[in-house]
């Protein structure tokens, strides 16, 4: 069944073309949409020099992410179906076939990352050292494995989800796509596995179709394993923050990586006696936020934080006089407030879910709960 497939990529030149490679040895009769997300390392040039009809090549001179191009480049597929790769992950024999026989309308189909080991192993993928750098690559070895395991792992899938993907444009689509709050990257993948859970969609990997991952190359390690971009840390950070403030959670997982979604509740946090360095620590974690600090802090933070965030923060953060309307209320003494305390903070979700206290106050360490009622909010 033909298809397309999306691989953006940034300063990633020589990664990205094992990327191509691999597609040509072992993608079959497919569309390639291969992207170069404003890179300053002759990736541009490089995908003008190649010569193939089923490829189509996009350059842009102002960078966006990968999280716009996933969506731009289903949008300009001219197939029903669509799949993603990372530039820096190399397919193997019979990938796509193992993932489209398990393909159908309302599914979403993953392939099985084979990593170096760079971090933690996990069910969801296999350890294998074949390089962890695109000039030492290897090809013989990596294809020899792979050949073997997708006999072992015939038919094999387990309930999970974990780039790379595939599925129906139109199911992609319909729900809007990727949240583009979490452009350039970072943790817009979790996002979008929450949202095609919500939406109904089946999540199935495939245990016969394997990628090898380098990892990391196309947004963290662009000159190699440990040499961190410069845009990382505060990127992945603001994003962050910004999946507390649409989840209202933080990201959990079970052993093969299927998203763990705790309800959302319409959470406020009065904070008594606090200082200004709490206003950022609990602020991402509640809908709304009282304090008694004088409006002059309230503002210098929102000031600082407002840029990072697509929320309105002047109409989240309150003095601690109005009226609260929240349907689940968090009341912190600030100067008794310990990390512990903010651990419950952080787990309330789960402890809501799992528990389903009744209606009314409780107290966990120096925290006091109070119910009011339980109105789920799903996150769009």
């Amino acid at each position: 069944m033909r298809h397309t497939v999306i691989v953006p990529s940034f300063n990633t030149l020589e990664h990205t073309k094992n990327t191509y490679e691999s597609l040509l040895l072992y993608g079959g009769d497919i569309d390639i949409i291969m992207i170069d997300d404003a890179s300053n390392d002759g990736t541009d040039k490089w995908l003008e020099s190649l010569d193939n009809s089923n490829l189509t090549v996009i350059i842009d001179k102002e960078r966006k992410g990968h999280t716009y191009w996933y969506d731009e480049g289903m949008r300009r597929a001219k197939t029903d179906i669509v799949s993603i790769l990372h530039s820096d992950m190399i397919i193997g024999p019979g990938y796509f076939e193992n993932m489209l026989k398990h393909l159908e309308r309302g599914k979403v189909v993953c392939a099985t990352r084979i990593e170096p080991p760079i971090h933690p192993a996990g069910k969801e993928k296999v350890v294998r050292q074949f390089g962890e750098d695109a000039n030492v690559f290897n090809w013989e070895g990596f294809e020899e494995f792979v050949s073997k395991e997708i006999k072992d792992q015939k038919d094999k899938t387990t309930k999970g989800i974990f780039a790379p993907w595939m599925l129906y444009k139109e199911d992609h689509l319909s729900i809007g796509g990727h949240d583009q709050r979490f452009a350039p990257y970072g943790y817009e993948d979790s996002d979008i596995f929450n949202r095609w859970i919500n939406a109904g969609y089946e999540m199935v990997q495939a245990r016969d179709s394997l990628c090898y991952h380098m990892t990391c190359r196309g947004h963290r390690w662009n000159k190699g394993v440990g040499i961190e971009n410069p845009d990382y840390r505060a990127t992945m950070d603001k994003n962050a923050r910004e999946f507390l403030r649409k989840w209202g959670d933080w990201i959990q997982n079970d052993e093969y990586q299927y998203p763990i979604i705790n309800p959302k509740y319409n959470k406020g946090i009065v904070l008594y006696r606090g200082k200004p360095l709490l206003l950022g620590t609990l602020e991402p974690w509640c809908d709304n936020l009282y304090v008694d600090m004088k409006q002059a802090i309230i503002d210098a933070y929102i000031e600082k934080e407002q840029p990072k965030t697509v929320v309105d923060l002047s109409k989240k953060i309150h003095t601690i006089d109005t009226e609260a309307v929240n349907d689940v209320m968090i009341y912190i003494d600030g100067s008794k407030f310990s990390s512990t305390d903010g651990q419950y903070v952080q787990q309330l979700a789960a402890i809501l879910n799992q528990n389903k206290p009744e209606e009314g106050r409780f107290k966990i360490g120096n925290v006091e709960i109070e119910i009011i009622k339980y109105n789920e909010k799903i996150p769009d």
